[in-house]
């Protein structure tokens, strides 16, 4: 059990971090998009352009602001999962600890049990049972003597 347990979270953990490297990535190309767009020199600008450029930071602004208000309510929804979690394995551990306990006695009656009381009497066990003829007695061979030779 836990091997299956170490396995599933190796997968998440392996899951979470080509996800994060993903997005590491893009955030870095982003930034260094938004980086650019303030290095433009916009003081010689006519006017439209500079509002051009207003409703560009405004329309980048929005977006980054949906990006954060997502990451909080994902990263809210994640902690309520594992508390979740944390509960549900909180919960099933006093049936652990029965069948843990349930376990321990069945092995200390195994090992404590006095097997003479466990036979079954010869007069019920059919297949050891001789047939009729064979309960004569036989008779024992005489061992044979070896003769001197001279």
């Amino acid at each position: 059990m836990r091997q299956i347990v170490s396995q599933i979270l190796h997968f998440l953990q392996t899951g979470i971090a080509a996800i994060f490297h993903f997005v590491e990535l893009i955030w870095d190309w982003s930034v260094s998009q938004v980086v650019k767009l303030t290095e433009v020199p916009w003081q010689q600008w006519p006017i439209l352009k500079v509002i051009l450029l207003l409703i560009v930071a405004g329309a980048v602004i929005w977006a980054l602001y949906r990006v954060f208000w997502e990451l909080w309510i994902g990263a809210e929804r994640v902690l309520s999962a594992f508390a979740g979690l944390l509960v549900i394995f909180v919960h099933t551990l006093p049936r652990v600890l029965l069948a843990g306990m349930i376990a321990l006695a069945g092995v200390w009656v195994m090992n404590h049990l006095d097997n003479s009381m466990m036979r079954v009497p010869t007069s019920l066990l059919a297949w050891q049972q001789q047939p009729e003829q064979s309960k004569q007695p036989q008779p024992q061979p005489q061992p044979q003597t070896q003769t001197q030779q001279k």
